[in-house]
């Protein structure tokens, strides 16, 4: 018992440290951070697994399958509640709804119109959008794009920055501006010219490709602009925007951008705020733990079979998670090894578990005199065989 209090009795962390001299605790305050903090601490063998499982699915069994409208725009819509808990936890490639949190540099924060203007700057702008007509010359195999003014100023596009962009996404085809106009030409044939004529509809022309809608929000005491739609990187190079305060719910962008860490970082921020919104309270050390076995490989894998269910070492355990037959004829072809070091596999073949008190093994040391009288006592006595038999005298008659 002694052993185990001493082991319990943890220094604070150094953040810990940090905060109650930032925060200027007094000596009762920070006694009472210490004693929280020592109960707070977890025993050596605790089956730390199954107790976040259950604290995560427990009030998993409470969320509302919906989602919300938030600023009060129907076109922004985030997926919350049990679908993006899945969405998370299965580690999607893409985001039912992925969106942005933009934060802006002064002065573009400090008025709606401003952080408007960056709004329709970010927003990706289809050649459609910004178009008042599309006129077919039939007779000389060309197309005329005829722009509106009021919408190439409000998006902030200039006609030089439309024809660069068309003639990227456009090979083969002679792109050039007369005044307002766009002048396409290409191959003399009607068809291609209708077919093309469909296309350039929908060609991005400005703004940030993926971001179909952005919307400047007034937050505490400055604007922000949120987006539907995700682009880390190209979002970081507008000089308007904060680089260091751009966030998005992609996980794989910011994999992409910031490394497994922030990812990690991410979860459990995503995880949390869900929760928070349906008003239930789970410790944050369980959603951390999820998120770092989520992580620790370096590469983001979904609790899925597919994911760190197929990174076990263990067979057995590996079968116990959904396609059983296929992970025991495997490992037979290749006469892979199963030690029974982990939980599943020892419940399986009705082992004890290496955890709580089926975690340590005894030993037993035995004095030196003890084991010297073992010895004596158990000593081999000689077999009557090997004696030789002697004959008395007069025995042969």
């Amino acid at each position: 018992m002694s052993q185990y209090k001493e082991w319990n009795q943890m220094d604070l962390p150094d953040k810990i440290v940090s905060d109650i001299k930032l925060n200027k605790l007094n000596p009762a305050q920070k006694k009472k951070v210490e004693e929280r903090f020592q109960k707070m601490q977890v025993s050596p063998g605790e089956a730390i697994g199954v107790i976040s499982a259950q604290s995560l699915g427990e009030p998993g069994t409470q969320m509302t399958m919906r989602t919300f409208h938030f600023a009060g725009v129907a076109e922004l819509n985030v997926t919350l509640g049990l679908p993006r808990i899945i969405e998370i936890l299965d580690a999607r490639k893409e985001p039912k709804t992925p969106m942005m949190n933009i934060m802006l540099k002064a002065p573009h924060n400090k008025t709606f119109a401003a952080a408007d203007k960056i709004a329709n700057k970010i927003k990706q702008v289809s050649l459609e959008t910004i178009a008042s007509e599309f006129v077919s010359d039939l007779v000389n195999f060309k197309l005329i794009v005829k722009l509106n003014p009021e919408l190439c100023k409000k998006h902030s596009i200039s006609v030089k920055t439309i024809v660069e962009n068309l003639s990227k996404q456009l090979k083969g085809t002679d792109v050039k501006a007369i005044g307002n106009n766009i002048h396409l030409t290409s191959v003399k044939d009607i068809k291609k010219l209708y077919k093309l004529k469909e296309k350039i509809r929908s060609l991005y022309v400005s703004g940030i490709k993926g971001v179909t809608h952005s919307l400047a929000v007034r937050k505490q005491d400055e604007y922000v602009v949120q987006t539907y739609g995700s682009n880390l990187k190209d979002t970081q190079e507008i000089p308007e925007v904060d680089e260091n305060n751009v966030t998005t719910n992609h996980f794989y962008e910011v994999a992409k951008t910031y490394g497994i860490e922030a990812v990690a970082e991410l979860i459990i921020r995503e995880i949390m705020m869900i929760l928070d919104r349906e008003g239930l309270n789970v410790d944050i050390r369980h959603v951390m733990l999820v998120a770092d076995t989520m992580c620790k490989s370096g590469e983001l894998l979904g609790i899925t079979r597919h994911g760190i269910t197929s990174e076990k070492q263990s067979v057995l355990a590996r079968a116990s998670f959904e396609i059983p037959l296929r992970h025991l004829v495997e490992a037979s072809v290749i006469g892979e090894e199963d030690h029974l070091t982990s939980v599943v596999e020892n419940i399986m073949i009705n082992q004890p578990v290496p955890i709580g008190t089926g975690l340590p093994d005894l030993v037993v040391q035995m004095k030196k005199s003890a084991l010297k009288t073992k010895k004596t006592k158990t000593a081999p006595k000689k077999s009557a065989a090997k004696t030789k038999p002697t004959a008395s005298k007069g025995s042969k008659k």
